[in-house]
């Protein structure tokens, strides 16, 4: 290597080694700045056994999560009980959130990451601010608030995929923490940190099972469906007209299927002016009595209530040559009896206590339900051709 090659290779040696020198100074000053360092905890020493209550709110709405009385419930909708799975996966999410990315961002491009702070209008009809985040609260027994954040757009990732649509999965967040103006990028995107009270709702329904006759009426549509043993043939009660077995079955068996898309506190009786009552009676000698009322063209209102108790004992059953059953058999079946009646006691007690409310439930949960009578007999066939 010659002199003047070395000399070149000297100076390009040193204009790299000044612009990561300038680089490390830039990502030192931005880190000192913001007081935060990629792979920190974004809650720093939070104890989730403090949390009592969580608040998360945008331009839309709000919804405040409350623990009462060992139990998490839903304060904008009238107590109702709050998934307990889905809050307590947010909340062991929390304490190991961390910061894989820290951007400085000024104030005029944070509209574009959507972490403005959401401001409510109450005027009817107002509109909500544009690009404004969620805000994210977590306080103690007393209301204070513990930790917080602003929630901005998530970070999303295209994943590779021989299909022409490329696969998108949520792996972070652009958050800001109260008093840092440094944008922070999370290990986690807080999906299901949503601003809806329905989205917080316990799912648990309601599930009429072994069904021995279902009865609609009103809004002109009366029907009655019956079958003489629990794995029988549904046929119209009165015995007239053919039924038609693959559509009675699905409006049985949508019966086990309701889910809860929202709860309506303190619903008067006039949203059932106009609604469909169901009877369903159960070879469990329970009797669910159910209301159904048009809300939208996508959601109906519901309500029920049970009532009957399980038998308290197993009759007594017979094989096929018609000889009574053996000791150890009985032993057995009395057993899983017993077990089945627990379940069913339990299961009795949850719809008990959910009878006392309106719901709200999608349009394609009940559609096969809300037949008129014309809808269940069964198209006749057209006779034999003569030979």
């Amino acid at each position: 290597m010659n002199r003047k090659s070395f000399l070149t290779l000297l100076v390009v040696l040193l204009v790299l080694g000044g612009a990561g020198l300038g680089v490390f100074w830039q990502d030192l000053i931005a880190w000192r700045g913001s007081d935060t360092k990629i792979g920190s905890k974004v809650f720093d020493k939070l104890q989730v056994n403090d949390i009592a209550q969580i608040r998360i709110f945008d331009a839309k709405g709000e919804v405040n999560l409350v623990s009462s009385d060992k139990r998490w419930i839903v304060k904008q909708r009238g107590d109702y009980t709050a998934n307990y799975q889905d809050i307590s996966d947010l909340l062991v999410k929390l304490p190991d959130l961390k910061v894989v990315q820290t951007e400085n961002v000024g104030a005029s491009l944070l509209p574009r990451l959507n972490l403005v702070a959401p401001v409510k209008d109450e005027k009817k009809d107002a509109k909500p601010v544009e690009n404004s985040g969620t805000q994210f609260e977590l306080m103690d027994t007393s209301g204070k608030v513990i930790a917080s954040l602003l929630l901005g757009k998530k970070v999303i990732k295209t994943e590779d995929s021989p299909l022409p649509i490329k696969p998108q999965k949520d792996v972070g967040r652009y958050v800001l923490s109260p008093g840092h103006p440094t944008v922070l990028v999370t290990s986690d995107a807080l999906s299901s940190a949503e601003a809806k009270p329905e989205r917080w709702l316990a799912r648990e329904f309601f599930k009429v099972e072994k069904v021995k006759s279902l009865t609609s009426s009103g809004e002109g549509a009366t029907w009655k469906v019956a079958r003489p043993e629990e794995y029988g043939q549904w046929k119209f009660a009165d015995g007239s007209d053919q039924l038609n077995s693959t559509v009675s079955t699905a409006a049985v068996n949508s019966l086990t299927a309701l889910t809860i898309a929202d709860v309506v506190p303190g619903a008067t009786p006039d949203l059932f002016a106009k609604s469909r009552t169901f009877v369903a009676d159960t070879f469990e000698n329970l009797v669910y009595t159910i209301r159904i009322a048009k809300k939208t063209d996508d959601d109906y209102y519901l309500k029920f209530i049970v009532s009957g108790e399980p038998p308290k004992a197993r009759p007594p059953e017979t094989g096929f040559d018609g000889k009574a059953e053996k000791p150890e058999q009985a032993a057995t079946r009395d057993k899983e009896f017993a077990e089945d009646m627990k379940r069913l006691a339990e299961r009795l007690k949850r719809e008990k206590e959910l009878s006392g409310w309106t719901f709200v439930v999608a349009a394609k949960t009940v559609e096969s339900l809300l037949k008129a009578r014309s809808d269940l007999v069964a198209e006749k066939r057209p006779p034999a051709p003569k030979k």
